[in-house]
């Protein structure tokens, strides 16, 4: 096998990964924006335990993806964590609130206690869900990456109009997505409430959607090209809006499961496009994109590349099967117990 061909295949490995996580972790980050939209005690101990049994092993696949650059694009993973180093802290101090909030809310009664953790929890989803997006942004438009694909830029120059759209973008993404699955766990008054959010996060969707998409075609236009070179690649936002035309549709029918299935592909088809329209940059340079830009080329060698493809043809299916097992023994309504969040 080529290096060439095995630099493609890890770059599916990498995709495949964000995919998941971002379906996956997209959900329980969305419940914990929508998190103090509710004002009942056992509302909110609801939605925790509506993800408490799976959101640590939605995390599995963001380990995957640091592993996947770490060892197969090194020069990647280093310019990346260079440049996002400070981004990367605020993130992963969010991950451990969020974390600390959802097992220390239930170990008092006190309302305070409560309450605190509760903004914690909220706060510190839309922080991590903002920080993505922003990241995500900074990936389509480029980062400053010197002639030796150094980062010589600041925290700072990390921040744009464009970047903050996408930001905002994620928010609205990740919010609708985890209302969809709240959906599927919850019964009575709480699915009531929860239904009538949907129509407002599918226009804050729709909104943040259109814009992002207008500015990324306006201001980045190698995005563009690749749509004129292989227009059948069009199928994929058509996928995304003609999903969230019948999300609300399925869940007037009580169709929740199959709503947040579609809520699944439609988000898959967004980043399968960014792949797709990136490749092969990984790290893209805004000052010279043509010669600074970190691309698939810039890999581990032919023979570590082949030694994690095996390991990875073995562990991946492995964090699949896992997941899917848990999902199925914590599947169908959230019932809170003595012993529940």
């Amino acid at each position: 096998m080529s290096l060439h061909t095995l630099q493609v295949l890890w770059y599916l490995v990498l995709g495949i990964s964000v995919v998941f996580y971002v379906m996956l972790d997209g959900f329980d980050l969305g419940v914990g924006i929508l998190h103090l939209l509710v004002k009942k005690d056992l509302d909110r101990r609801t939605f925790l335990n509506a993800i408490g049994p799976v959101w640590d092993g939605n995390e599995v696949w963001l380990v995957v993806i640091i592993g996947a650059l770490f060892a197969g694009f090194p020069d990647i993973y280093a310019t990346v964590m260079t440049a996002f180093y400070t981004m990367t802290m605020i993130f992963l101090v969010g991950i451990m609130f969020r974390a600390v909030a959802i097992e220390f809310r239930s170990k008092q009664a006190s309302l305070r206690w409560r309450r605190c953790w509760d903004i914690s929890f909220c706060f510190a989803s839309i922080l991590i869900t903002f920080l993505l997006g922003v990241m995500l942004g900074n990936l389509i438009q480029g980062i400053p990456l010197n002639s030796d694909k150094e980062f010589i830029g600041g925290f700072f120059d990390l921040f744009s109009l464009y970047t903050i759209v996408i930001g905002i973008f994620a928010l609205s993404l990740f919010a609708l997505h985890g209302c969809i699955y709240l959906l599927m766990k919850t019964t009575h008054h709480l699915q009531a409430q929860i239904r009538k959010w949907v129509r407002p996060l599918i226009l804050f969707f729709s909104a943040s959607y259109v814009i992002s998409t207008v500015m990324t075609f306006w201001k980045h236009t190698y995005m563009v090209e690749r749509f004129r070179a292989y227009p059948v690649i069009m199928i994929l936002p058509l996928v995304t809006l003609t999903g969230i035309f019948f999300i609300p549709r399925l869940i007037a029918k009580h169709r929740e499961g199959e709503a947040f299935i579609i809520s699944c592909v439609s988000m898959a088809s967004l980043f399968v496009l960014f792949a797709i329209g990136s490749y092969p940059v990984i790290l893209r340079s805004n000052l010279d994109p043509l010669t600074n830009s970190l691309t698939i080329a810039d890999s581990s060698t032919a023979y570590t590349l082949r030694i994690l493809l095996l390991i990875a043809i073995i562990g991946v299916p492995l964090v699949l099967a896992y997941g899917m097992y848990v999902y199925h023994i914590f599947r169908g309504k959230v019932k809170i117990t003595d012993s529940s969040y």
